[in-house]
């Protein structure tokens, strides 16, 4: 019976880690682990610190929780943009989607996911508190519901909605010319713009 040949510790250990990333699984991460063993050494050490870094450097904007070098972030910085317009998104990339549209100028704040008691995910878990938060500082005329459409995103809007129901604050929803059961960072520009024109009030 022939011996089954050991693959080195570093090999495996890299391999399990790109396994647990989404969207890559075993046979993508083994490929992804030897690539980077024949790649060019520099290669690897530039990915090496921007992994390091990525946890180092960055941090979450004290206002809207988008992810950031610098606190504020550039868009809550920006005197250009209107303060009392914001757009309500579960994830920093939903924001990144809304600005490739250039059609959007007021700010973001950003949940970090949306209600799913299926996933054991709640109103408590998410930025929700500090929304809440930044309206009652006043100042906020329309926040604009940019959760994805599905159960999730519809619990989640209608929270906010509860929640801020006596603020006095105009609450409108994104207009479902996004596909249902989609992600907004996967929504192209010009649905994307249309569905910010035609939000509905809530």
């Amino acid at each position: 019976m022939m011996n089954q040949p050991t693959i080195p510790e570093p090999i495996t250990r890299l391999i399990d880690a790109f396994s647990r990333l989404p969207g890559i699984g075993p046979k993508t991460a083994s490929r992804l682990t030897y690539y980077l063993l024949r790649a060019p050494e520099d290669l690897s050490r530039v990915l090496s610190e921007s992994i390091g870094e990525l946890k180092t450097k960055t941090r979450l904007c004290s206002i809207c929780y988008n992810i950031t070098d610098t606190d504020p972030c550039a868009i809550c910085r920006d005197t250009s943009r209107d303060p009392g317009l914001i757009a309500v998104v579960e994830e920093p990339l939903d924001a990144l989607a809304i600005e490739r549209t250039a059609s959007f100028k007021g700010r973001y704040h950003v949940l970090h996911g949306a209600i799913s008691p299926v996933d054991g995910i709640f109103a408590e878990q998410l930025r929700l508190r500090e929304l809440v938060g930044r309206v009652h500082e006043g100042g906020i005329k329309e926040l604009i519901i940019a959760t994805n459409p599905g159960m999730e995103g519809d619990a989640t809007a209608m929270n906010i909605q509860r929640e801020l129901a006596d603020s006095g604050v105009k609450i409108t929803r994104l207009a479902r010319g996004l596909p249902i059961g989609g992600d907004i960072e996967y929504v192209d520009s010009v649905t994307l713009t249309r569905a910010l024109q035609g939000r509905q009030s809530l």
